[in-house]
């Protein structure tokens, strides 16, 4: 059976239809948990505490402790870290300067945890090197929030 060739319009309706499932079904409910779990972080006093445990590491990068939430979110999901990062935002604890220090390590580390079990798991990677890969993209991370961290110094 040949499949019928679709002209422009409907290869549009078709990818908005599809973007539409993409951000109904896996974008805004990692958003939504992350603004929860901030917000529950928040009111339990939870976020002071971590701030304060982890202010000495994360003030390496000119980021306030709190700020490593956003890190510990990207490496099970880009899209929950984003929704951190605005939860962050949008209550205060992050300026537009810390998150712009922050966006880039969240693409450079973002999920890694569940790719490591989609895709090399998948495809019978052994799983002594899955820590490396781990290594690798936390390491992305660190530098893009220096590279970040020193070029934000200049705008």
């Amino acid at each position: 059976m040949e499949k019928a060739k679709m002209n422009i319009i409907d290869m549009f309706v078709k990818g908005a239809r599809n973007g539409w499932n993409i951000a109904i079904n896996s974008l805004l409910p990692n958003v939504i948990l992350a603004f929860t779990l901030i917000k529950i972080l928040q009111v339990t006093g939870i976020m002071n505490l971590i701030g304060l445990l982890c202010a000495p590491v994360m003030g390496l990068f000119g980021l306030p402790g709190q700020a490593i939430t956003v890190n510990m979110t990207a490496l099970l999901s880009q899209g929950g870290a984003v929704g951190v990062l605005a939860g962050l935002l949008s209550s205060g604890s992050l300026n537009a300067r810390e998150a712009t220090i922050l966006l880039p390590a969240v693409f450079a580390s973002g999920g890694v945890l569940q790719n490591i079990g989609r895709v090399l798991g998948t495809a019978g990677v052994n799983t002594k090197h899955y820590g490396v890969v781990l290594c690798m993209t936390i390491l992305n991370g660190i530098l893009a929030m220096m590279i970040m961290s020193v070029l934000s110094k200049f705008f």
